[in-house]
């Protein structure tokens, strides 16, 4: 395992995933999951499907996404994208990862 992931895996949140590391977001009817990857250095953004009748997306509960889709990076809410720097920063990984393009 890379020395990032481990870093990262030891924050809140965060689970490993080969040379990735994976953390789950709620907030405001929104789910994101966000991944960092080693090798590339870079972080996506991805929606997450909700389950109907799970409860999940408090406007409307009927919704369901069929499948996880990148987000760009300017539709991310700046508190998750401020969040995922700070733990960037935590594990020793340099914050302006989370800007690069991929």
């Amino acid at each position: 395992m890379h020395d990032s992931i481990a870093a990262l895996v030891r924050r809140e949140g965060w689970h490993a995933e080969g040379a990735a590391a994976r953390v789950h977001y709620d907030g405001g009817g929104d789910r994101f999951a966000v991944e960092f990857y080693a090798d590339a250095e870079c972080v996506l953004y991805w929606t997450v499907p909700v389950a109907p009748g799970s409860g999940a997306s408090p406007a409307d509960d009927s919704t369901t996404t069929a499948t996880a889709a990148p987000v760009p990076r300017g539709e991310i809410p700046d508190p998750l994208r401020r969040r995922i720097r700070d733990d960037l920063a935590a594990a020793g990984i340099a914050p302006d990862v989370e800007r690069r393009q991929v």
